[in-house]
């Protein structure tokens, strides 16, 4: 699960991206991409098995499903228009297409981190209030940056008390092994790794912000309203192998097993990810989320953070810069920037069962 959420904005990408926007109409072949993660490899078997197949030619469209093997290079393709949609954190959908100007709407929000990005000190019985002083390694600009800053608030510390250290992720594991690394903040299955080893303490964990740190399938805006038989498609396809994860018996084993195959671990080792991330395994699950008047509040403190740390593009002058969208009319920002959208109507069509 080497996914690295490092925040990039393309200049190349942007450029693209807009020319793109303003060709998006009426199709009937479709591309999206997306990386390995727990949360994601439901597109893998839903690709592998031809249950993608099966939806796009209920709404007669072919929909090609590309593993890529770098997290923020799919985002930048996906911003530069060689894709219609892609798999993304948030934070990654806020602060790199939408702040790039591609208008993109998160179709699904499959599911959100309850324990998979954590925060680990060398010593026992270490809190969040010890990284006082501390240098932190972690990778800079990330949902792992936005965590350690969540951890921050609840110990009344600043960034400034501390000093972050920019790690990749394939980087972190061993870093954390040296002397001169203290402490850390990474996800699973990195996380797992540096918390099994002896005298160490995990002081935070995603689970104390619940739904904060979200993966979602990022569509763009104007490519799904010219096509909804895209989101459609695509919403019948991922709920169809949610529900079997979740049936229990043989079935469901069997494509946790190839789900975990394929995603380069074992049975055991998938469902210990899976244990740490809130998987929304029914379309009523993820329309509650969705609806919830808690969604713009959690976007609202993403954004204060992306612009506090530059992500929001230069020519922004508050977190405000880029405005998004949610149920029920709910607006957050600048609502004559709108780039970002929240949009339940294909998970309602799914609970509702008129997919």
């Amino acid at each position: 699960m080497q996914k690295s959420r490092l925040m990039a904005l393309c200049a190349a990408a942007f450029s693209a991206a807009l020319s793109f926007n303003t060709l998006a109409a009426s199709k009937d072949h479709f591309n999206v991409c997306w990386t390995i993660y727990a949360g994601w490899m439901p597109w893998e078997y839903a690709q592998a098995q031809g249950i993608v197949d099966k939806w796009a030619k209920k709404y007669g469209i072919d929909i090609k499903v590309t593993q890529l093997n770098d997290y923020v290079e799919s985002i930048n393709q996906y911003t530069a228009g060689q894709f219609d949609g892609c798999t993304m954190t948030n934070m990654d959908a806020l602060t790199i297409p939408a702040a790039g100007g591609v208008d993109s709407t998160a179709l699904l929000v499959t599911d959100f981190s309850n324990g998979n990005d954590g925060i680990v000190i060398k010593g026992q019985g270490k809190t969040v209030a010890d990284l006082k002083g501390m240098d932190v390694n972690l990778v800079e600009l990330s949902v792992s940056h936005y965590l350690l800053a969540r951890a921050l608030d609840t110990a009344q510390l600043k960034e400034k008390d501390l000093k972050v250290i920019n790690t990749s992720d394939a980087d972190i594991s061993a870093a954390f092994d040296t002397d001169q690394v203290q402490a850390v903040t990474t996800w699973n299955p990195m996380l797992s790794d540096i918390k099994a080893k002896p005298g160490v303490t995990e002081v935070f964990n995603s689970s104390q912000v619940p739904g904060e740190i979200m993966d979602m399938m990022v569509v763009n805006s104007q490519t799904l309203k010219d096509n909804p038989a895209l989101g459609k498609a695509l919403a019948g396809a991922w709920f169809e192998v949610a529900a079997l994860m979740h049936s229990q018996g043989a079935a469901s084993d069997a494509a946790l097993e190839h789900m975990a195959k394929a995603s380069g671990t074992d049975l055991a080792g998938y469902k210990a990810q899976l244990a740490t991330t809130k998987l929304f395994y029914t379309p009523q699950e993820a329309l509650a989320f969705a609806n919830s008047p808690e969604l713009p509040k959690t976007m609202a403190k993403v954004a204060a953070f992306s612009f506090e740390h530059g992500l929001l593009g230069e020519g922004a002058k508050n977190a405000d810069a880029v405005g998004m969208s949610f149920a029920h009319g709910a607006t957050l920002g600048a609502t004559g920037n709108l780039k970002l959208r929240f949009d339940p109507t294909y998970v309602q069509l799914a609970a509702d069962g008129k997919l």
